[in-house]
């Protein structure tokens, strides 16, 4: 591959975690004269906003993260690379999400960078998953159950389909990226709260 050729594809995944990058929830929460990364649990996502600030700026926070994703992977496809390359940009946006530049490297979880990947990958797949994700998420009220079992639904169906790369992306990022960031996080949040407190 001469260095032209590979010019469209490093584009797109350097757009692509720039645009994963953006801390919507920093800049929504910011609005209403707040820092969303020391309130709640510090995390930079919409269920953070939703606890702390409300539901209306949590959708909006949830539909720009959705965005970031979605739009990667739209950017890569509209430059005509190959399947590789688009999901090098998926991963790409939720790692910008995850490591934001904008942010010092401080982000949120990736959930909702990483469905907008999805969603545009496969959409009725993944149309089904959030459709039982937003069902799950009425009756229970656990964010954690529904995504879960709605990621694991979408992940049946692409076995189902046979989508090798696809598969093989939605195990990555839904089953280990999310989590381990979550756990990543986990001595940033315990501070947080250990500073709300008063104990620190």
């Amino acid at each position: 591959m001469t260095h032209w050729e590979l010019f469209p594809p490093l584009l797109a995944v350097i757009v692509a975690y720039l645009l994963g990058s953006i801390p919507t929830a920093v800049i929504v929460a910011r609005r209403t004269g707040v820092d969303i990364r020391e309130v709640g649990d510090g995390n930079m996502g919409a269920r953070n906003v939703a606890r702390t600030i409300g539901a209306g700026p949590a959708v909006i926070v949830a539909l720009c993260d959705f965005l970031k994703g979605a739009a990667a992977i739209l950017l890569a496809r509209a430059l005509g690379l190959s399947q590789g390359w688009v999901l090098a940009a998926a991963w790409a946006a939720v790692l910008g999400h995850d490591f934001p530049l904008f942010a010092h490297f401080h982000g949120g979880q990736g959930l909702a960078t990483t469905l907008g990947t999805l969603l545009v990958l496969m959409p009725l797949e993944m149309a089904a998953a959030l459709g039982l994700f937003g069902a799950l998420y009425l009756l229970t009220h656990n964010s954690d159950l529904g995504a879960s079992i709605g990621l694991a639904c979408g992940l049946y169906m692409e076995y189902r389909a046979g989508r090798s790369q696809v598969l093989l992306f939605h195990m990555a990022v839904s089953l280990v990226a999310v989590p381990t960031k979550k756990l990543l996080d986990r001595h940033r949040r315990l501070a947080i709260q250990r500073h709300q407190a008063g104990l620190v």
